[in-house]
């Protein structure tokens, strides 16, 4: 798993994160290196700091209650909405799964949430999107199962 960020830690801290994320408040991580470089890039562009790349290993034991999507999807268009109307975490897994929504489908989305597009007009719009992962943690459980295994600047 990766992380991208414009702070140094040893440890990552869920009371840092930001609030009205996609799944919630939380530590975010994804699949993809690359995504993470890019995250740490944006970040730092516009807070300051220097870019950060983290390296997890992540067990993802069964013991976990994981919503896991695996696209996009009207269960996941919700669970975005949710989130990023009400803020904190509007739901009661351990972690979330799934798409991101990035700067191609943000637009839509957030049309969504203000109640512009219904659910069927929002899910036509981003029926073609291939959206990034993204794996978010909530729960102090979860993040014992999160092992940083290095860190390097961007």
């Amino acid at each position: 798993m990766y992380h991208g960020s414009n702070a140094l830690f040893d440890r990552p801290d869920l009371g840092l994160g930001r609030n009205r994320r996609d799944f919630g408040s939380g530590f975010y991580t994804t699949t993809l290196r690359s995504q993470a470089e890019d995250w740490a890039r944006s970040v730092t562009e516009r807070f300051g700091g220097e870019a950060y790349l983290y390296v997890f290993e992540f067990d993802l034991a069964d013991d976990l209650s994981v919503q896991a999507f695996s696209g996009i999807s009207l269960e996941w268009l919700d669970m975005v909405k949710a989130n990023r109307m009400r803020g904190g975490v509007q739901h009661d897994f351990d972690v979330v799964i799934g798409p991101v929504a990035n700067d191609n489908t943000v637009r839509t989305v957030s049309l969504y949430v203000a109640g512009v597009y219904d659910a069927e007009e929002a899910m036509r719009r981003l029926r073609y999107f291939k959206a990034n992962d993204q794996v978010s943690i909530h729960t102090k459980r979860a993040m014992a199962r999160l092992e940083l295994k290095g860190r390097e600047h961007v």
